[in-house]
């Protein structure tokens, strides 16, 4: 059965791996979750990131979860662009997530990059996720 949202999958994970307080998590592997997983390490929501296989073969990431005292680092990660309802934004409308202390992920013509980037560059684009 093919998965509709790889991305929001992919989050999920994440997010219920740190629920458990799972040091580690397996993400089917793909090149815009590999470019999201980078940026989330880039920004030092995560600790590191590995090349694995499943059971079955097919090619993982294995992501490092960061925790600071016990407690997760990233705190609240959402999926904002989803396909049954795209979000686009133009420079001018990129987010500030938490005033400046989260980071949104964007997938623009200049590659998936982080909303501070994009800022940087003045490109808009699909606006994937939040991260805080």
């Amino acid at each position: 059965m093919s998965m509709t949202d790889p991305i929001s999958d992919m989050l999920t994970r994440i997010r219920n791996a740190q629920m458990r307080r799972r040091q580690t998590v397996l993400v089917p592997k793909s090149k815009m979750k590999a470019r999201i997983a980078a940026i989330l390490q880039e920004e030092g929501y995560i600790d590191g990131i590995a090349e694995a296989s499943c059971e079955n073969g097919h090619p993982a990431l294995e992501l490092t979860l960061k925790y600071v005292r016990n407690k997760p680092v990233i705190e609240e990660i959402k999926r904002i662009s989803k396909p049954g309802r795209r979000q686009y934004v133009s420079k001018t409308e990129i987010p500030q997530v938490y005033q400046g202390l989260g980071v949104a992920i964007l997938s623009t013509s200049s590659g998936v990059i982080s909303s501070r980037e994009a800022r940087k560059l003045g490109v808009g684009g699909e606006l994937l996720c939040t991260v805080f």
